[in-house]
């Protein structure tokens, strides 16, 4: 085992197992830990036998993981590079004063405040030797600076009337147009986000009323932690989505750590920390570690869940919302004034909506799987739930490799069971219904 795990023909790289023998119950037992690799994709002589866990198993790397191994080797690198083709002239000139002008207001002690514009940028890694860096450019720069090195630079924020995408109709009611740089997108970003937080007012006890922001700090956390890790180079793009009964925050690119370790520590290794340094001087976000403590106030204040998802491609925090509001949204039911219908007690109204929606899924499920395999079914189900879902998604969620999915998703095809309407990009899946 040694042998093989250290050998170049075998391995792209070395890797360098530690062990150790046990006795237990009179029988020896040998363990190996094998630590995880700087250097990834690890494969065996081809590329393309880069595996990778999902869930208890493991699957073979879809291409777009792969890429996304590769991009990794620049994580907490690529920030701080410089962009050719850029000068202090690729700044947004607005952007930057009004950057400057709010450290200088909200900030005041800030020891950058005191600081020329030259030396300044040179000390917050906005210009290195004449030149941009890639977190300058995409915190401060032109849209269409940014838009000649990073592909399709935008920020995706939409508003869902719908617990799904199958129950929204229309598809969105809002979408945030395209904004300059990451600063604008903050502001607009937050503006829209915070409310959807409570945000009461406290009389404290000597008669002067402050606001109660957790809530809203909860949010604010999320929205630049998604910021300042995201992948900009993938071709995935950061999304926000507001459904009726939560928010998502995805961002292209994998935590450093799995969540339950970044969980437990305050240390924080950012994707982008040229980025993450403009955000904390402004006190915008924690200075140390990701900020889920911060996140998971959430829950304590409204008792909805925060959930953290991580793969080896992109992150994913929900904040759930109450739920009694998105069904009585969905179900059009009259209601009175304290929003319960007023032919039933609010026991009656909660277990008929849920049943209702319940069946009308298993309906619709039950009516077209009767014959497929288990893999299929759950491709249908999700389906279902979210037509705009991506292979890519799919693969995560059923568990099996996306070339596995368009397997799947062709055999349904040719049964007739499932269309395609649109492009990759904007297009959406159909499930034709059988008798």
């Amino acid at each position: 085992m040694f042998t093989t795990l250290r050998s170049k023909t075998k391995f792209n790289v070395k890797l360098s197992p530690q062990a150790k023998k046990y006795k237990i119950d009179g029988k020896a037992v040998l363990a190996f830990f094998i630590p995880s690799s700087e250097i990834k994709p690890v494969y065996i002589n081809s590329v393309k036998n880069t595996f990778i866990r999902t869930g208890s198993g493991d699957q073979q790397a879809s291409e777009f993981e792969i890429n996304a191994l590769y991009r990794d080797q620049s994580f907490g690198i690529m920030s701080g590079k410089t962009v050719d083709g850029t000068s202090i002239n690729s700044l947004n000139t607005a952007s930057y004063d009004n950057f400057r002008d709010y450290l200088q207001r909200m900030v005041p002690r800030l020891h950058y405040n005191k600081m020329d514009n030259e030396t300044f940028n040179r000390k917050l890694h906005i210009i290195k030797n004449g030149k941009l860096t890639y977190g300058g450019l995409l915190f401060l720069g032109k849209n269409e600076e940014i838009n000649d090195h990073i592909d399709d630079f935008r920020i995706d924020y939409l508003e869902i009337p719908g617990t799904s995408y199958a129950n929204a109709e229309p598809r969105y009611t809002y979408r945030i147009a395209e904004q300059e740089n990451l600063w604008e997108y903050y502001f607009v970003l937050f503006q829209r986000l915070q409310v959807y937080a409570n945000n009461p007012l406290t009389i404290g006890e000597m008669g002067i009323g402050h606001e109660d922001t957790k809530e809203i700090d909860a949010l604010r956390e999320a929205l630049v932690n998604l910021l300042i890790h995201t992948d900009y180079f993938s071709p995935m793009k950061p999304r926000i989505r507001v459904f009726t009964n939560r928010i998502e925050f995805e961002n292209p690119g994998a935590l450093p750590r799995p969540v339950e370790e970044l969980l437990k520590a305050d240390e924080s290794y950012p994707r982008n920390p040229v980025l993450a340094k403009f955000f904390r001087i402004a006190r915008l976000c924690e200075s140390a570690g990701y900020g889920f403590d911060k996140m998971l106030e959430w829950k304590h204040q409204t008792k909805n869940d925060v959930l953290f998802e991580s793969s080896v491609d992109k992150t994913k925090f929900t904040f759930m919302l109450d739920t009694t509001k998105a069904m009585k949204e969905e179900s059009g039911m009259k209601t009175d004034e304290s929003g319960m219908n007023i032919t039933e007690t609010p026991q009656e109204h909660h277990r008929n909506i849920t049943e209702n929606i319940t069946e009308t899924t298993k309906s619709i499920t039950e009516s077209i799987t009767e014959k497929l395999t288990n893999n299929q079914k759950k491709i249908i189900e999700n389906i279902i739930n979210n037509p705009y879902i991506t292979s890519e998604e799919l693969s995560t969620i059923v568990g099996i490799a996306s070339e596995n999915i368009r397997v799947n998703i062709g055999k349904l095809k040719h049964k007739g069971i499932l269309r395609r309407e649109g492009g990759d990009k904007g297009g959406k899946w159909t499930i034709i219904k059988t008798d």
